[in-house]
């Protein structure tokens, strides 16, 4: 079969012929149809300190995938997966038997592994994962929205850690997650929102998604943004998506007293916060990661089942659709930025 692998310790990849993966007991294997390329994805091949210290090559990389079951093994209870059903992949595959798995908190699970990162992953025309970690997708799913359930996953834990009904939102970051979560407080009945990013035309995928104002924080304040608006109060909900120092420092300025923060973007080294401000402004902060196994995947099946406003706004945020064969152009093109996801068709 393709795949697409880390072949040795350095930048690079290979789309090569290697063998097809073997189904175990308690596993299944999919036909991958479409995958989505993430930023993980582009830290792999650049091979930078964090993917040098932990991906192992050789390695099929890629975690976001929709595919076509083709074998169930054994041990998987019968009645709940089949041969022919389409799924979406959970890419983090978790122990089972730590604290937090025992006790239903698997996406707090200590021993995660994630596929494609530290196992072979869906960048090819099979992959192989654990029954558990298969999600079944009703036929209104096309494959390419199949194929963003995982990000959709990061977006939606992240935008509904807080009530949202008339409150005021700032998303900062509007990368895919960022355009996604946008989209999710709108469903959820926010007020106002407001999105902040460099990029003009990941700002226009969130105009498209339903923010009330975008803010190019190269040009302009969010202060500003609050007073076009007729803000007379600081936002009560942040969804910080960029982790960036900056975006992170102008959000906290602008966070009303009592405010709650959610905080999915990962900084590329650590950087200072003004503390003093986040404790007598009494906000809240939390880190999220990943999705809630799986009560993340039931809220994001049934908000798309139940509203084709918020479905048309997650699959708008897929701006280009490439042929695996042409791999390089579909990383160069989510490396320049001025782009929203990504997928690749791995049918052709």
């Amino acid at each position: 079969m393709r795949a697409l692998v880390k072949t040795a310790a350095q930048p690079g990849l290979e789309l090569i012929d290697v063998p097809e993966p073997r189904c175990g007991p308690a596993d299944v294997k999919i036909r991958v149809l479409r995958a989505g390329l993430c930023g993980t994805d582009l830290h792999i091949h650049d091979w930078d300190d964090w993917a040098a210290a932990t991906v192992h090559a050789p390695q099929i990389i890629g975690h976001e995938f929709y595919g076509e079951i083709v074998e169930v093994g054994e041990d998987v209870p019968a009645g709940t997966l089949a041969v022919g059903d389409r799924i979406s992949g959970e890419g983090h595959i978790v122990c089972g038997h730590c604290r937090n798995c025992r006790a239903g908190r698997k996406h707090l699970c200590i021993n995660t592994i994630g596929i494609g990162v530290n196992r072979d992953g869906a960048f090819a025309d099979y992959v192989v994962i654990p029954a558990t970690n298969a999600y079944v997708q009703p036929d209104t799913v096309d494959p390419d929205l199949g194929a963003v359930f995982d990000p959709l996953g990061n977006a939606t834990h992240t935008a509904l850690q807080w009530p949202m009904v008339g409150e005021d939102v700032l998303v900062t970051g509007a990368g895919p997650i960022g355009v996604m979560a946008t989209a999710i407080a709108r469903h959820a009945a926010a007020r106002h929102i407001v999105v902040t990013d460099l990029s003009d035309v990941r700002l226009e995928l969130a105009a498209q998604a339903g923010a009330d104002l975008v803010v190019n924080t190269g040009r302009q304040r969010i202060r500003q943004a609050q007073h076009d608006l007729g803000m007379r109060e600081g936002f009560d909900i942040a969804l910080e998506m960029s982790g960036a120092p900056s975006a992170v420092a102008e959000l906290i300025d602008n966070m009303n007293h009592g405010g709650r923060v959610a905080m999915l973007g990962l900084p590329k080294s650590p950087y200072p916060v003004d503390w003093g401000k986040v404790i007598t402004h009494m906000l809240t902060i939390k880190g999220i990661y990943g999705r809630e196994m799986f009560d993340t995947w039931y809220h994001m099946g049934a908000m798309l089942q139940t509203s084709t406003v918020l479905t048309e706004a997650v699959r708008s945020v897929i701006t280009h659709r490439v042929p695996a064969v042409d791999w390089a152009d579909a990383f160069a093109i989510a490396r320049s930025g001025q782009c929203g996801k990504v997928v690749m068709n791995w049918e052709v």
